[in-house]
């Protein structure tokens, strides 16, 4: 057997027969077109986030199928299937593209946890009801993409990146009316291991009726913020805090009392450069300081912020992975 050695013949005719079936959305699932951002950028070994591309294609139709697939040594291409039901956090290994097939892709009542791992592509699923985190991204995990999903109803974050983890995009996707969505550094007292990490990217996210942490982020530089949709956040925007780095730009801010601030709670002051952002009925953001510029590590493009509600609601979430 192959590195692949927790694939059972059984599951890996399934997974074929899937693929087979699905026919057209084997192929996106076999690359990582589009993926910018941090998660492009070459570092630690890589040179970009390419997921389970190369690897074989198998398909989840059940919880047991799914959580011995992410549990699998070496490259997979892990297409689901309707509804898969798990609990707590699970761990993904390194080198997987999991994307769901069609729009009815669920991961209900359970996450994602990546703990050392490295190069996974996150696509086209709905996470509901989250018990705790619905992806967790921690300690020193690297080159992760999360794209074109839809995050409701976790009890905790919808996408947290913590414990020295960086090189992460977070693209395309749709916060229904999630509390804590992202939080970027679990605590004051990381310092030692995230001072100069937690490098994100944060791209066209539509931040629907979604209440705080847009991202909420301690330490990490930089953190860039461009494009997304803020809509009726009931606490805040983007909170930068613990000497974190923010660019906060070419976003539109809709009915957001707080779009930006520099502090919060009992978390010392960040650093935040806002520039060419929208709001309409939204507070004045706050700013302080300098930040990295992103363009050191990577080339991007921004569209104009009165086209971003526009473009946001017609390309985020799930059925519009191209």
């Amino acid at each position: 057997m192959t590195e692949n050695h927790r694939i059972t013949r059984r599951s890996l005719l399934a997974g074929t027969a899937g693929a087979l079936v699905a026919g057209h959305l084997a192929t996106p699932a076999t690359a990582a077109a589009g993926v910018d951002g941090f998660a492009s950028v070459s570092a630690h070994g890589l040179n970009t986030t390419t997921g389970g591309a190369g690897g074989q294609v198998v398909t989840a139709t059940t919880s047991e199928q799914f959580l011995d697939y992410i549990d699998t040594v070496g490259t997979l291409i892990i297409q689901v299937s309707g509804t898969i039901t798990i609990s707590s956090k699970q761990g993904v290994r390194p080198n997987k593209t999991v994307i769901g097939l069609g729009t009815s892709a669920v991961i209900n009542g359970g996450g994602l946890d990546f703990y050392r791992s490295y190069n996974v592509i996150v696509r086209n699923l709905r996470f509901t009801n989250a018990e705790d985190d619905a992806v967790n991204i921690g300690q020193n995990s690297h080159h992760i993409w999360v794209d074109h999903n839809e995050f409701a109803g976790a009890v905790d974050g919808a996408v947290d990146v913590v414990r020295g983890a960086e090189y992460v995009t977070v693209s395309w996707n749709w916060f229904r009316g999630t509390d804590k969505s992202m939080l970027l550094g679990h605590s004051d007292g990381a310092s030692s291991t995230d001072k100069g990490r937690l490098k994100v990217s944060i791209h066209h996210n539509f931040f629907d009726g979604s209440r705080q942490r847009h991202p909420r982020v301690r330490f990490g530089e930089p953190v860039h913020v461009y494009n997304n949709y803020f809509r009726s956040n009931e606490l805040y925007g983007v909170a930068s805090t613990m000497d974190a780095g923010v660019l906060v730009e070419g976003n539109y801010f809709e009915n957001v009392p707080h779009p930006v601030l520099v502090g919060y709670g009992d978390s010392g002051p960040g650093r935040v450069v806002a520039r060419n952002n929208m709001f309409t009925g939204s507070g004045t953001p706050q700013t302080a300081g300098i930040v990295q510029v992103p363009r050191t590590y990577y080339s991007y493009s921004l569209d104009a912020p009165a086209d971003v509600p526009r473009i946001v609601r017609g390309g985020a979430g799930v059925g519009k992975v191209v």
